[in-house]
């Protein structure tokens, strides 16, 4: 790997943070989570965009009333825009705390209303992956805290595929990321914070209903996996601990061995990690949020690969 930038690209509100990155038709889009600090009930969704990553501008503020919006995702469905992600609600509903909700847009600066389907309350479904115009994600916490696999048609509605898909029942799994593979096995790096608090890789076969799980004996936070063909092996953005500092880096992810290896850090530090990646043309871009120049602000990275 060869780091070949950094840059801020936004820091306006006291606390910016999680953040994801996609390319829609001849724009960037980032999104992320801005509020008092990171636990606070204010949450709201910036949406900012830019033709080549050196300038951009704001073209959403999405909020919801009544709730804390946290780690919306990116996806392309229908050849609409989609924002996926979850508010904790300041007011139980059916004494469930959470509701995962969505957003969608045909040119990225039109946005709808929040959009909450049925099978959203009580749960956090806290990524979204596409797969042959198909859209999956795992649900956690509340009615989901042992793990459910959802898909959608729509990026809107959806079904469950799988109850119960986490290992270890009595640990306390959560953030995920999924990939596919060209033959169609389904990849879910998976973080742990109970117990030993390693997290694990799971794959699975059509139709996504039985899972194996191997431990990567590394603790991490706010996962994000993409697959390198050329390399065969998966590379993920975590926060990583360790004796060091936390800290943002970019790991290869030996799937064959269930191994995890750290190979490069992100200037970064403190209250940091929740990267959104997109490769291309051998250049990897990371969005990503970090607290090592002060206050919490959200950086645009590239490296070649």
């Amino acid at each position: 790997m060869e780091f070949l930038e950094v840059k801020k690209i936004w820091d306006k509100s006291s606390h910016d943070a999680f953040t994801d990155l996609i390319r829609f038709g001849e724009y960037w889009y980032c999104s992320f989570r801005e509020a008092n600090d990171h636990m606070s009930m204010d949450g709201k969704l910036r949406v900012i965009r830019s033709k080549n990553g050196k300038r951009w501008s704001s073209v959403a503020f999405l909020k919801f009333k009544g709730g804390d919006i946290r780690d919306a995702k990116f996806s392309i469905m229908n050849n609409e825009l989609i924002l996926n992600g979850c508010v904790r609600l300041s007011v139980s509903v059916d004494n469930y705390d959470t509701q995962s909700l969505s957003w969608s847009s045909v040119d990225g600066k039109k946005w709808s209303k929040a959009f909450l389907c049925s099978s959203g309350l009580g749960t956090f479904r806290w990524s979204t992956t596409c797969h042959n115009n198909v859209a999956y994600s795992i649900g956690y916490t509340g009615k989901d805290k042992q793990g459910c696999l959802y898909n959608s048609d729509d990026g809107k509605n959806w079904k469950v595929v799988k109850n119960n898909i986490f290992p270890f029942s009595n640990s306390y799994w959560n953030e995920s990321s999924l990939v596919f593979l060209e033959n169609g096995d389904l990849y879910a790096l998976l973080r742990r914070d109970s117990q030993s608090y390693t997290s694990a890789l799971g794959v699975s076969k059509f139709p996504y209903v039985e899972w194996s799980w191997s431990d990567l004996n590394v603790p991490i936070g706010g996962p994000k996996m993409i697959y390198i063909e050329k390399q065969n092996k998966f590379l993920a953005a975590v926060r990583l601990y360790g004796n060091k500092s936390a800290r943002t880096s970019l790991c290869w992810i030996d799937h064959k061995k269930g191994e995890l290896k750290e190979v490069l850090t992100l200037p970064s530090g403190g209250d940091t990690s929740y990267a959104g990646m997109v490769y291309e043309e051998d250049i990897l871009w990371i969005s990503y949020y970090s607290s090592h120049e002060g206050k919490t602000s959200i950086y645009l990275a590239k490296v070649r690969i």
